[in-house]
């Protein structure tokens, strides 16, 4: 028997055993299972989580803004007499009462908002609390028009849209918004109180609780694994919107996907290619965010 034919033969006989341990041919070929469907699997599982944080987010809100209307409106009973608020002198006033109003509203203490506001009785803000404040003198009601309604006296009031201003140096970008209305104890309208965060910010306030959450599991389980390349964004019918730092080819391939269409009758996921690197994505619509507002969690395992 030649050396080619027994060393045939061996191999031959060891593949009843390989069998049996669950190890195919066809396994031994094509190596693990493809790392972009199980990058999908976990990014399934992680979107479910933000979903749920992000409502919990908007909640605060919603509970939070109301009871900081009222806040507002004795701050500034006391803070000045004037029948009509005059920005240029009350608005050193209005900061100091934001901030107050803040402190004594636990929502809105924890609130993911980057920016609280006050307007006049036509929706022109007078300042918000912030150091540097962009906002004053601009008209909030014209970027937001929807807040149109809380000046109406609507008691309560979200919206979506976009703060004319510097462009943000990542891409396009949006604000989700909430706004009351602020009354005197005669009923009659002092202002707004508006509150919101960027896309691109509560992306990356999602991308952080998600990674945190991903290390804490690492150390329950004692796993010395890394974690994988991940990436959180906002999408909606206009774009993709990501943290800073998310590579552009990435919202670009996610944009492409068509993800508001595709999450039009509930979560989706699959694998994807990004610069010949497996990824697996997962997206889903968060109405408390906007009627085709989602998240969307890109990861690929290491």
């Amino acid at each position: 028997m030649t050396f080619g034919r027994r060393r045939l033969l061996s191999l031959l006989s060891g593949l009843p055993v390989l069998v049996g341990l669950g190890l195919a041919p066809a396994m031994l070929v094509s190596g693990c299972k493809d790392k972009g469907k199980v990058s999908a699997e976990e990014a399934r599982s992680n979107v479910k989580l933000l979903v749920e944080l992000a409502e919990k987010d908007v909640a605060e809100v919603d509970r939070g803004l109301p009871e900081g209307a009222k806040r507002m409106a004795a701050h500034l009973a006391k803070e000045t007499d004037a029948k009509v608020l005059d920005a240029k002198q009350n608005a050193p006033q209005v900061r100091t009462a934001l901030l107050k109003m803040r402190q004594q509203v636990p929502d809105l203490g924890v609130a993911k908002s980057t920016f609280f506001a006050f307007t006049d009785d036509k929706g022109i803000a007078v300042r918000n609390d912030l150091e540097q404040d962009t906002m004053a003198g601009k008209d909030l009601v014209g970027a937001y028009p929807d807040l149109k309604k809380a000046l109406a006296g609507e008691a309560y009031v979200t919206t979506q849209g976009r703060f004319p201003g510097v462009p943000n140096p990542q891409g396009p970008d949006k604000e989700w918004v909430a706004g009351v209305p602020v009354k005197r104890d005669d009923g009659s309208l002092i202002g707004l109180l508006v509150t919101g965060w960027t896309y691109r910010r509560f992306a990356y306030h999602l991308q952080e609780a998600l990674k945190r959450e991903l290390q804490d599991k690492l150390m329950r389980d004692n796993d010395k694994g890394k974690l994988p390349v991940l990436y959180v964004m906002l999408f909606d019918k206009d774009g993709v919107y990501g943290a800073r730092g998310t590579p552009e080819p990435d919202e670009k391939a996610l944009m492409e996907v068509g993800l508001t269409a595709k999450t039009a009758l509930g979560p989706v996921d699959a694998p994807i290619t990004i610069a010949e690197r497996p990824f697996g994505y997962a997206a889903a619509r968060v109405p408390k965010l906007g009627p085709d507002v989602g998240i969307v969690v890109l990861r690929s395992e290491i």
